[in-house]
C-alpha cells in the first residue's frame, strides 16, 4: 500500500519582493511603473523590482516518486536540492505549483525549530495544540502527555512559555510531540543537528520503533551515518530534481562520489617542504574501497592512503621509514601510520614511485582530520609537509551491530568480543 504517491510535482518562486506591504504603496509602484518610471521602493544597491519582473527559480522541478507504507525513507543532497521544499508540500507548509501529492493518514513534521509552537504557550499547552493540529482528541494526547514529557527531558519547563526554551530544548519536546501522537507519516527534517549526540541516537531509536510498528519515516540529512542506519531506502535530490532513488546504500555512494568530485587530490609541488632533500613527495591522496580518489569515507570501511613521490639521490634513501601522522581538526597528533612499524621495509626505492598505506576497516570515528606526511633514512629527515592532506569521516555501523557509535566515545573505535563468565 502507498503512504505517499508525488506526481510530477513542481515548485516555483518568483524573485523580489511581490509587493511592497500596503495598498497605498502598491498604487504608487503601479503608477510608477505605467509612466515608465523606476521602483519608487527600490532599496540603493538592489536591481529595480520592474527589471525583475517574471524572474524565478525551481525549488522542485518534476518530481515523481512513492513511499510504502512502513517505510524509512532518507532523502539526501547538497543545500539547496530541494529537500526542504519537498517535506514542506508533503506535510502542506506550502503549495505545489504543478503537480498532484496523495497522502494516506496523519503526518507528522518536525521541519525546522519552533515549527508548529506558539511562542506564547507553555510547552504543556503547545502539546495539546500540536495533538489538535493532527486531529487528536484531548483524552489522546492525556495519555501520551508522559511519555512524550519523559521523552524530551524538558519536565522542569513543561508550564514555561516556549519562547523561552532554548534552540534544543524546542527540538526535544518538538520531536517527542511529532514522534509519539501515533501519526501515520513521520517528517523530520535536518533539526536533529541542533541537539546533542546523545539525543539525536535517541532519536534515531524512536524512528526505528516507529517503522518497527509499520509506520512511514521521511528523515532528511546530512549525517550519512543516521541516515543509513534508518532508513532502507533513499533519494538524491539535485538541482530540485531527483538524480538517484534506489537502496540507501547507493544512494549515500552516489552522493559522496559527487561531493568528492573535483576535490580528491592535493599537489605537493608548491607547498612548503621540510627536510635535507634526495627525496620529494609531488602528490597525495585517499582512495575508499572501489579505488575512487575521494575525500569522504565512512566508519569501518576500507580506505588507503597514497603519497606520489620523485628519488632525487638513492644514496640518502636506503631502508626509509615513510609515514602519515593523523591529526584531528584542531592539529593534534593521534597516530603514525609508518611502514616499519607495521613490518614493512624497502632497501631502495624506484626513480618514481608511489607509497600505499591500507588500511583495512577506518577505526576513526566520524569527523575531519588531516595528515603530515614525511620520509626518513639514516641519513636524517628528507622530506617532511605538514597538514599535506585533508579527508573527513562519516558515521556508519562500525560493529555490524545496527547501531552507530557516538562522537563522545572518543576518535578511535576497536574491534571487541564481549564475554560473561559465571564464577
Amino acid at each position: 500500500m502507498q503512504a505517499i504517491s508525488v506526481e510530477n510535482l513542481t515548485k516555483r518562486y518568483d524573485l523580489g519582493v511581490i509587493g511592497t506591504g500596503t495598498i497605498s504603496r502598491d498604487l504608487n509602484r503601479w503608477w510608477a511603473k505605467i509612466r515608465n518610471l523606476p521602483d519608487p521602493y527600490t532599496r540603493i544597491g538592489q536591481k529595480d523590482a520592474f527589471a525583475r519582473a517574471g524572474e524565478s527559480i525551481l525549488a522542485l522541478d518534476d518530481v515523481s516518486f512513492q513511499v510504502r507504507q512502513g517505510e524509512a525513507l532518507g532523502i539526501i543532497g547538497r543545500n539547496g536540492a530541494g529537500k526542504s521544499t519537498l517535506l514542506k508540500i508533503l506535510s502542506r507548509v506550502t503549495a505545489p505549483s504543478s503537480g498532484v501529492v496523495k497522502v494516506r493518514g496523519r503526518i507528522g513534521s518536525l521541519l525546522e525549530v519552533g515549527t508548529g509552537f506558539h511562542p506564547e504557550l507553555t510547552g504543556r499547552e503547545n502539546v495539546y495544540l500540536n495533538g489538535a493540529i493532527l486531529g487528536m482528541k484531548k483524552e489522546e494526547v492525556t495519555r501520551k502527555f508522559d511519555e512524550i514529557v519523559d521523552f524530551s527531558g524538558v519536565e522542569k519547563f513543561i508550564d514555561t512559555p516556549v519562547k523561552r526554551y532554548s534552540s534544543g530544548m524546542y527540538v526535544r519536546l518538538a520531536f517527542a510531540v511529532a514522534a509519539h501522537l501515533d501519526p501515520e507519516i513521520l517528517v523530520v527534517d535536518e533539526v536533529l543537528a541542533v541537539g546533542d549526540a546523545e539525543f539525536q541516537k535517541k532519536c534515531l531509536g524512536k524512528m526505528g520503533d516507529v517503522v518497527g510498528e509499520g509506520r512511514t519515516v521521511l528523515f532528511v540529512s546530512h549525517n550519512m551515518g543516521a541516515v543509513q542506519t534508518l532508513c532502507s531506502t533513499g533519494i538524491l535530490m539535485q538541482n530540485g530534481g531527483i538524480a538517484y532513488k534506489g537502496s540507501i546504500d547507493l544512494t549515500v555512494s552516489k552522493y559522496l562520489e559527487g561531493m568528492n568530485h573535483g576535490e580528491n587530490l592535493t599537489d605537493l609541488e608548491n607547498v612548503k617542504h621540510e627536510g635535507i632533500g634526495g627525496f620529494r613527495f609531488t602528490k597525495t591522496y585517499v582512495e575508499n574501497e572501489d579505488r575512487k580518489k575521494v575525500t569522504n569515507l565512512r566508519v569501518g570501511h576500507p580506505f588507503q592512503i597514497i603519497a606520489e613521490f620523485k628519488l632525487l639521490d638513492e644514496n640518502l634513501t636506503a631502508n626509509p621509514r615513510i609515514a602519515f601522522a593523523i591529526r584531528d581538526s584542531l592539529g593534534n597528533f593521534f597516530t603514525d601510520l609508518w611502514n616499519q612499524g607495521a613490518g614493512y621495509s624497502w632497501e631502495k626505492l624506484p626513480q618514481d614511485g608511489r607509497i600505499v598505506c591500507k588500511i583495512p576497516k577506518c577505526p576513526l570515528n566520524e569527523g575531519v582530520y588531516y595528515y603530515d606526511v614525511y620520509c626518513s633514512s639514516k641519513s636524517g629527515l628528507l622530506d617532511f609537509v605538514r597538514f599535506a592532506g585533508r579527508f573527513s569521516v562519516e558515521w556508519g555501523d562500525y560493529f555490524g551491530s545496527g547501531k552507530l557509535p557516538s562522537p563522545q566515545i572518543g576518535k578511535f573505535l576497536f574491534d571487541q568480543e564481549w564475554e560473561l563468565i559465571e564464577n
